[in-house]
């Protein structure tokens, strides 16, 4: 059962973390520690995650492509091969220690944070390629869906950077596309989660109604306000990721 007051807690977390998220990523930074505040079961609250975070990027993908900023059929091959590796990434962490990985990738969302900072023309309108369509699609689709399988923290990021530096796509671009992407991967990993039967439907529908709304807000937001608005927030949640993972990974007790 769900109680009134966690109702409206769902619906706003949704809320705010689907507009943050479809904006520069990182709303399991705010989705997640609420879920597993409520879910006693851990394994359930990240697939409800799944579930609700699944709400947030459909609809963002769903507006931007009305919007015009993203074209569905130039993103099938690169949205079945990150759906694909997010599959294999899902398997590949059950049978391998992430621990590793764990600590590598602070380190690179940290890189990543300065070299954009660094950058102030990068991603303010778009540029020559450096990369074909099939490349891109088969080594950053496909590799960072399997991050996102394997591991996650950062997958946005991580879009958003390849897009950019890859197709030299503006951020605002960038952005956008990124948004199908993960909504490949988060599908890949909510039906494994269903198929284990560790979905909670009641709280995720409640929460993925906010991410739809929070969604629709930002992704008009991006189409409205490009690159400068997207940027210091871009910025902001790589380093709230980066340091959330040092936390956790170097400095939280483990028992």
């Amino acid at each position: 059962m769900i109680e009134g007051w966690q109702i409206a807690l769902l619906f706003l977390t949704g809320l705010t973390a689907g507009f943050v998220d479809t904006l520069a990523g990182g709303g399991g930074l705010i989705t997640l520690p609420v879920m597993l505040s409520i879910c006693p079961d851990p394994v359930v609250a990240l697939g409800t995650n799944k579930l609700q975070s699944t709400f947030g990027s459909t609809s963002a993908t769903f507006h931007f492509a009305r919007a015009g900023t993203l074209n569905y059929l130039e993103l099938r091959r690169a949205w079945l091969l990150a759906f694909l590796g997010s599959l294999l990434g899902t398997f590949l962490v059950q049978q391998f220690d992430p621990g590793l990985l764990k600590r590598i990738v602070p380190v690179l969302l940290f890189a990543v944070a300065i070299f954009v900072w660094l950058r102030p023309q990068l991603g303010e309108q778009d540029i020559h390629p450096r990369l074909s369509r099939v490349k891109f699609d088969f080594i950053f689709a496909f590799g960072i869906g399997l991050y996102d399988g394997f591991l996650g923290p950062g997958t946005g990021t991580f879009f958003a950077l390849a897009f950019m530096l890859g197709l030299g796509f503006n951020m605002a671009r960038a952005t956008a596309n990124t948004k199908a992407l993960n909504w490949a991967s988060n599908l890949a990993s909510l039906t494994l989660f269903l198929c284990a039967q560790k979905v909670w439907f009641a709280a995720g529908l409640i929460m993925g109604a906010g991410q739809w709304l929070g969604a629709r807000a930002g992704s008009r937001i991006v189409v409205t306000r490009g690159t400068k608005f997207i940027r210091p927030v871009f910025l902001t949640m790589v380093l709230l990721i980066t340091l959330k993972m040092i936390y956790v990974n170097f400095f939280q007790p483990h028992i």
